[in-house]
This record gives structure tokens, C-alpha cells and sequence, in this order.
């Protein structure tokens, strides 16, 4: 995986709309650091995910901590447990 941005390659996938969406939420919480819900909050012992709802009822999660971000696309409004343990899973990596 040395070398790839894989989040990077999933939000170019995107529509072009969802894409703005995204990146609008990024940006509201890199530049108003610390913020709330809904669109970042902390998940438990680890990363933050930054939360993006779009009007089709489909979402974007991107989980981050403070080196590498981990994204998924889901169509409900909890935060998969799968993606949640590999955001963490990194993260450990990192603080190694």
C-alpha cells in the first residue's frame, strides 16, 4: 500500500457535486477546528470522523486521525464496525 492514496482514488470516483460536498465538510473542519456535530465528531478511542449527508440519502464518512485518513461510502447512518477497526488499526500503526 506504500505510495497509494487509496481515499484520495475513491473520492475521484465520486460525482462531481458529491466531491464539493466533501470537500466543503474538510474544509469547514480544518479551518474551524474543534467541530461539532454533525459534521465531525470523535469516535471512541480514535479517530474522527467527518460526516457528509447528501440529498440522495447516500453518505460519506471519512475517519482520520491526525496523520492518515481512512474513507467509505455507506447507505445507512451508523459508522460500520469493519471500517471503525481498520481506522483504529492505522492508527495504532502510525503511533508506533
Amino acid at each position: 500500500m506504500a505510495g497509494r492514496e487509496p481515499v484520495r482514488e475513491r473520492l475521484q470516483r465520486l460525482d462531481p457535486a458529491e466531491q464539493q460536498a466533501i470537500e466543503t465538510d474538510f474544509l469547514r473542519a480544518q479551518w474551524r477546528w474543534p467541530v461539532g456535530m454533525p459534521p465531525c465528531r470523535p469516535m471512541c478511542h480514535g479517530p474522527w470522523e467527518i460526516r457528509t449527508d447528501w440529498p440522495t440519502k447516500r453518505a460519506a464518512r471519512v475517519l482520520l486521525c491526525h496523520v492518515t485518513p481512512h474513507g467509505f461510502i455507506t447507505d445507512t447512518p451508523t459508522t460500520p464496525e469493519a471500517d471503525l477497526a481498520a481506522a483504529r488499526h492505522r492508527q495504532k500503526q502510525l503511533e508506533r
